[in-house]
């Protein structure tokens, strides 16, 4: 692989990258004036999509490019934000797999942009490994040094989970921080976690990978108190060298590692108890799942007008949001839209967030949204069935929706189709495909079956109520003795209603 054809990978990176952000800069102004404005009503139509609600107040914190983080005068304090944080990529990839690569650098480059930094440049090296003492290789690494330094970046992002010592040797030969994959997602995380659990789960992520890359900057780590320090000294036998204090974050770190698990673990039962409720009350479950920035949250709120936030950014869900539908027919279902995945998923986020993936796997079908437009669904679709896989899901009945279908040509869905013969073709902006999606979820989720007769006397509405809540009604009259239902309801059922069957 040469020079110049790992340029032209990185300038088509760039120039995507470039007129994504333009995209979104666009929707944010457009958003900001809108929540800014006093008269502005939130309407609920099909194209309300929940970035009224939650979309705004986002934007308001995200970094933007050009403005100075210097005060001129007190009264700026409320309306400074903090520049974009300039990066510069990097990645090594073996010879064979120019497209891997760049389909995981472009990967790499909305990622930072969603965590609130601007791409400048990158830098790829083509080898079947990455050097174990720099990443990149000696003479890659000078040419990433005189790069960064002519760019003026502040942080060179690793397309891959680098080593400590790695991470160590290009910083001390770059001069800037230098961060890899992992802290960047782990970055995003922490910014969109909002309900309780879901910062916990954050929190205890981010220590987990902190922990192993502490590292000590000279004597201002040093923390020890051997001899005898002036008049405090003990004398004999007390002398020692002390704690460092890199000793001391590691105990501190790991102390509240332990209070994290303690909470997360606390907040199960709550957890389960809902879940609970809903096997009880015979409530099929659909989970909706797939590839960050897939469309899920949109296609959730085009069918039940949830209100969930909705961004062109990667990781804008990572709370499990449950909403309740109805099919055609009547029966109750319950939509769980999930946190998305993407190649390389930490480890460490992937127990994290094992509450949402658990989700997953007491659904009774899953919908797994692709984005249709992405240049390698199939490594999505194969990412996010090794995760479900992990979850121990597998086995649980699955939909593919190549979403986002009004962004592709004729082209792309025969081959789509090739990849996936039974896949529905949807686009949660447009409603094209959404009927097909209701229909299938109506015809794959667990049905009543057997078929019952009965009256209900008119002083017993709850049984009413709990027929259309569980049963399928397939008609109602009303005569002397009471409310005649002819119904379908599920085996498991059939006792709680038996008594109202005519002798």
């Amino acid at each position: 692989m040469s020079s110049e054809s790992s340029d032209e990978i990185v300038d088509r990176v760039l120039a995507r990258a470039g007129n994504q952000d333009q995209a979104r800069i666009s929707v944010f102004s457009s958003v900001r004036a809108q929540a800014l404005s006093d008269d502005v009503a939130v309407t609920h139509d099909d194209s309300f999509d929940g970035q009224q609600q939650d979309l705004a107040d986002r934007i308001s914190l995200r970094r933007v490019q050009g403005l100075s983080t210097e005060l001129e005068d007190v009264t700026e304090v409320e309306y400074r934000q903090v520049r974009l944080e300039n990066v510069v990529l990097i990645g090594v990839y073996p010879k064979g797999q120019t497209e891997d690569g760049e389909n995981s650098l472009r990967e790499l480059a909305a990622l930072c942009e969603t965590a609130g930094a601007r791409v400048l440049d990158g830098v790829i090296q083509m080898r079947p490994m990455p050097d174990p003492a720099t990443y990149l290789g000696r003479g890659k690494t000078q040419e990433l040094r005189d790069l960064v330094a002519a760019l003026g970046a502040d942080t060179v992002v690793a397309d891959t989970e680098l080593a400590p010592s790695q991470r160590r040797a290009l910083e001390d030969e770059v001069k800037v921080k230098v961060i890899d994959r992992t802290a960047v997602i782990l970055d995003i995380f922490s910014q969109h976690a909002k309900s309780r659990e879901g910062k916990a789960q954050v929190e205890l992520a981010q220590m987990q990978y902190m922990l192993p890359r502490l590292r000590g900057w000279g004597e201002s780590m040093s923390r020890q108190a051997g001899g005898q320090v002036g008049s405090a000294g003990a004398g004999m036998g007390s002398r020692g060298p002390g704690e460092t204090k890199i000793e001391l974050d590691r105990r501190r770190i790991n102390t509240r590692m332990a209070k994290l698990r303690k909470q997360i673990a606390a907040m199960k039962p709550a957890r389960d108890t809902k879940r609970a409720n809903r096997k009880r009350n015979a409530i099929p479950s659909v989970a909706i799942t797939g590839y960050t920035n897939a469309g899920k949250s949109s296609l959730l709120n085009r069918i039940t007008r949830a209100g969930v936030l909705v961004e062109n950014a990667l990781f804008a869900t990572l709370d499990a949001t449950v909403r309740q539908a109805k099919t055609a027919d009547g029966r109750n279902y319950t939509l769980v839209d999930t946190v998305g995945f993407v190649r390389n998923l930490p480890h460490q986020l992937v127990e994290a967030f094992r509450s949402t993936i658990e989700e997953v796997a007491d659904a009774d079908l899953i919908i797994h949204v692709v984005d249709a437009s992405h240049p390698d669904p199939a490594s999505q679709i194969r990412t996010v069935r090794d995760v479900i896989g992990e979850a121990d899901a597998s086995d649980i009945p699955e939909q593919i929706v190549f979403n986002k279908s009004d962004l592709i040509d004729d082209n792309t869905r025969l081959l789509l189709r090739g990849l996936e013969p039974s896949a529905l073709f949807a686009s949660a902006r447009t409603g094209e495909g959404i009927e097909d999606v209701l229909q299938t979820i109506a015809d794959r989720i667990p049905t009543p079956d057997v078929p019952v007769v009965l009256v209900v006397p008119y002083d017993r509405g709850e049984v009413v109520s709990a027929l259309h809540a569980k049963a399928v009604i397939d008609s109602t009259e009303y005569v002397e003795e009471g409310t005649l239902i002819h119904a379908r309801v599920k085996k498991s059922d059939l006792p709680q209603f038996e008594q109202f069957i005519p002798a």
